[in-house]
C-alpha cells in the first residue's frame, strides 16, 4: 500500500491524499488553496481548471498521472463541505472514472457549487449518512469505508476509515472533540474504539493546532460568547450586523436564536449564505430556515438594505465578509457601495477568527480601519475553533492507537509539532512521517 500526499502538506488548504492499493486507488478530499483565489482581480474571476492550476489554487494531482494511478482511481471521498476540502472537485473530478462519495450536506453543497459554476460532472454522486459506511468497488475486490461522525465547524463531518488488506487507513482532516455540539451528534467514540481494535495501520491527522497546548472549547462556548455580546451589550436603536463562516450552520443557529430574543427581524445577505443555508435546508439540517429572510441577488439585496437603513433597530443582518474578502457584503458596506450607511455606535460582531494568511490579515486590517472611521463598535473573535488543539489530538491518538502517523493540514510549522507530540506518546521516529506535497509513503 502506498499513500501519496498530493496537497495540504505544504500549506493550509489544497487538501488531497491518495491511497494506492495496487490495482485500485482512492482519493480523500480535493480542496482549494484560498489565498491565490482571494487575490484574483474581479476581472480575472473566470474560473477554470487551467486558471486554478496556473495560480496554484488546486492540488497538483498530475503527480498521480506520473505514477500511473489516474485510471485506477475508483472513488473521490471528501471528508466535509469546506472549500479547502471540496473546492477543487468540480475542476479535477472529470479526470477520473470515479464516484464522488460524501455525507448529505457535503454532497448538497457540492451540487450547489456545480450549479453556480455551470459545471456538469459525469462522476456519480453518492450519499452516505454519518455513522454509516459504503463499499467502493475495485477491479477485483471491494473496499469498505466507514464514515465516522466527528465534530468540526460545519455539519456532517466524518472521519474516513478505509479498510484495506494491510489494515485501516484513517483520514481525519479536520476535527475537534466536542461532546456538547449545538447541532448534530457528538463524536462516535465507540466506533473509534472498534476500528482501533481492528488495527489502524496509518492515521492521516489534522495537525493545524498540534503545537498549541490547549483543549479546543465546545461550540456551546461560542454560543455563550454570542449571548454575552448580543444580549448584554446595549444595542437598542442601533444597527446590528453579525458576520461568520457561511458553512457554520450551528453558529448561524445560535445567532438566529439570539436575534429572535432581541425581537429583531433576521436577514441573511449574500450568495454564499444562501448556498450553505439552502444545502442545510435540503438535508433537513436547518431548523432556523423559517425564522430568517434571505436576500441574494443584487436588486433584492439593495432593496432590503434600503429598508434596513431606515429602520435599523428592527433588524439584525447576518452577512459575509469576516475575513475582509474583497467583494463580500461587509467589505462593500464599509466602502459605501451598498445603500446602508453606518451610524455612530452601530454594532458589528465578528463571530470568527482571522485565518492567518498574509492576504486575510491585510484585508481584515483594512476593513477594521474603514469601520473605525465610521465610528462603529467592533466585537471581535466571538468564536471557538473547529480544530482540535494539542490535548484533543493527544486524546484522539490514544483512542485510535495507530501504527503509523502522517501529520497533515499545513506546512512544517503545523506538522512538526505533531511529530514531537507523537514522540511524547511513545512513537519511534520510523512510525512518524513528516510529509510535504507529492511524497510517496509505502506501507
Amino acid at each position: 500500500m502506498r499513500i501519496i500526499t498530493v496537497g495540504g502538506y505544504n500549506e493550509v488548504g489544497k487538501n488531497m491524499t491518495a491511497v494506492d492499493l495496487g490495482e485500485d486507488a482512492i482519493i480523500f478530499d480535493a480542496g482549494f488553496f484560498l489565498p491565490p483565489i482571494v487575490e484574483l482581480e474581479e476581472s480575472e474571476r473566470v474560473y477554470s481548471e487551467k486558471k486554478f492550476r496556473s495560480i496554484g489554487a488546486i492540488p497538483d494531482d498530475l503527480v498521480l498521472d506520473k505514477l500511473g494511478l489516474r485510471d485506477k482511481v475508483r472513488a473521490i471521498i471528501p471528508s466535509h463541505a469546506h472549500l479547502d476540502h471540496i473546492g477543487a472537485i468540480p475542476y479535477v473530478a472529470q479526470r477520473y472514472n470515479a464516484d464522488i462519495i460524501g455525507t448529505p450536506f457535503t454532497i448538497e453543497v457540492l451540487k450547489s457549487i456545480l450549479k453556480d459554476e455551470k459545471i456538469f460532472l459525469k462522476n456519480k454522486l453518492r450519499v452516505v449518512q454519518p455513522n454509516s459506511f459504503c463499499y467502493v468497488q475495485g477491479k477485483n475486490k471491494r473496499y469498505k469505508v466507514d464514515f465516522i461522525n466527528i465534530t468540526h465547524s460545519t455539519i456532517h463531518m466524518s472521519l474516513l476509515a478505509l479498510h484495506t488488506p494491510q489494515g485501516i487507513v484513517l483520514y481525519s482532516n479536520d476535527f475537534k472533540l466536542d461532546n456538547s455540539p449545538i447541532m448534530g451528534k457528538k463524536p462516535n467514540y465507540e466506533k473509534m474504539k472498534e476500528i482501533s481494535k481492528e488495527g489502524v495501520k496509518v492515521l492521516i491527522c489534522d495537525s493545524l493546532y498540534s503545537g498549541d497546548p490547549r483543549k479546543t472549547a465546545s461550540e456551546k462556548v461560542a454560543k455563550a460568547l454570542l449571548e454575552e455580546v448580543l444580549l448584554t451589550t446595549s444595542n437598542e436603536g442601533k444597527g446590528l450586523i453579525v458576520t461568520t463562516f457561511s458553512s457554520h450552520i450551528a453558529r448561524l443557529k445560535s445567532i438566529v436564536e439570539f436575534g429572535k430574543k432581541l425581537n429583531r427581524k433576521i436577514v441573511f445577505l449574500g450568495r454564499s449564505l444562501n448556498k450553505y443555508v439552502g444545502a442545510a435546508a435540503r438535508v433537513d439540517m436547518c431548523p432556523f430556515r423559517k425564522d430568517i429572510e434571505l436576500a441574494t441577488y443584487r436588486r433584492q439585496l439593495e432593496r432590503k438594505l434600503e429598508q434596513i437603513n431606515k429602520r435599523r433597530s428592527e433588524y439584525m443582518v447576518v452577512c459575509t465578509g469576516h475575513q475582509g474578502e474583497p467583494g463580500s457584503i461587509l467589505d462593500r458596506l464599509s466602502r459605501k457601495k451598498l445603500p446602508f450607511q453606518f451610524n455612530n455606535n452601530d454594532h458589528v460582531v465578528f463571530s470568527s477568527s482571522v485565518i492567518p494568511t498574509k492576504v486575510n490579515i491585510e484585508n481584515r486590517e483594512e476593513l477594521d480601519s474603514r469601520l473605525k472611521k465610521r465610528n462603529v463598535r467592533i466585537f471581535n473573535n466571538i468564536h471557538v475553533s473547529g480544530h482540535g488543539g494539542q490535548e484533543d489530538i493527544r486524546d484522539f491518538i490514544n483512542i485510535i492507537n495507530p501504527e503509523h502517523i502522517i501529520p497533515a493540514h499545513g506546512g512544517y510549522d503545523k506538522t512538526k509539532p505533531m511529530m514531537e507530540l507523537g514522540k511524547e506518546l511513545g512513537y519511534k521516529e520510523k512510525f512518524l512521517h513528516l510529509a510535504k506535497n507529492a511524497q510517496i509513503f509505502e506501507f
